[in-house]
């Protein structure tokens, strides 16, 4: 597909914003703070804690999103995907093994993990090692899915050229004819999850004129050691 040149966009058309009106984008944070005294010791319990109200909150659309960053030999990406476990281990995704986050993964390890709980005025910031899971947990998450996300699963090359969104779904289309609904879809073996071991979780709490709370959790040989970052 080949692009108009870009045009101009310091004045922006009537249905978008100009720069004053980005730069007038701003709100007053809340009174609520985050004091070192009424958190967890234990981060993940604190991060459970946290989404749990996240969940509770309508306004929220999926709690469990998160931006997933990392870092491959053409530099940074990110892009948003879903927790599907947080526990003692740490926190696990799952996703196509030959997308381009996967490679970047094998590329290097280390990642991070962000929840913009905006209508909260939180956000947790997760630094840690990805990892794969093992074959037979991913295929029992994977039984769980609806049948048309694993028939989806199959279907999407996901992160190569397609040619046509018609390609992709004439591909669905027979993948569900083989696999019926109502019948067992075997695990396809390019699919499977990561397992995120943290070694820093720090949570964020907006504040007035911009005097946020930052309170970081990181890993010492001594377990986890809690201390609190300028805004």
């Amino acid at each position: 597909m080949t692009l108009d040149t870009p045009m101009d966009i310091s004045k922006s058309p009537d249905d978008g914003v100009n720069r004053d009106q980005i730069r007038a984008m701003r709100r007053s944070y809340g009174e609520k703070g985050l004091s070192e005294a009424e958190v967890s010791p234990n981060p993940l319990i604190q991060f459970q804690s946290w989404l749990g109200e996240a969940a509770r909150n309508p306004i929220i659309v999926e709690p469990n999103a998160m931006v997933l960053s990392t870092m491959d030999s053409y530099g940074p990406q990110s892009r948003t995907v879903l927790l599907k476990d947080v526990s003692e281990a740490g926190l696990s995704f799952f996703t196509n093994y030959e997308s381009n986050k996967a490679k970047a993964i094998e590329f290097n390890p280390q990642v991070s993990l962000l929840f913009p709980w905006y209508a909260m005025e939180r956000q947790v910031i997760i630094r840690g090692h990805a990892s794969k899971i093992g074959t037979e947990a991913s295929a029992e998450y994977f039984a769980t899915r609806p049948w048309s996300s694993q028939i989806g699963a199959w279907a999407s090359s996901q992160s190569r050229d397609l040619e046509s969104r018609v390609v992709l779904e004439n591909r669905y289309e027979e993948l569900a004819r083989r696999y019926p609904e109502g019948t067992a879809v075997p695990i396809p073996p390019h699919w499977g999850g990561y397992m995120v071991v943290p070694h820093s979780m720090e949570f964020w709490q907006g504040r007035y004129s911009r005097l946020h709370d930052r309170l970081i959790y990181t890993t010492s040989p001594a377990g986890w050691q809690l201390s609190r970052l300028h805004p």
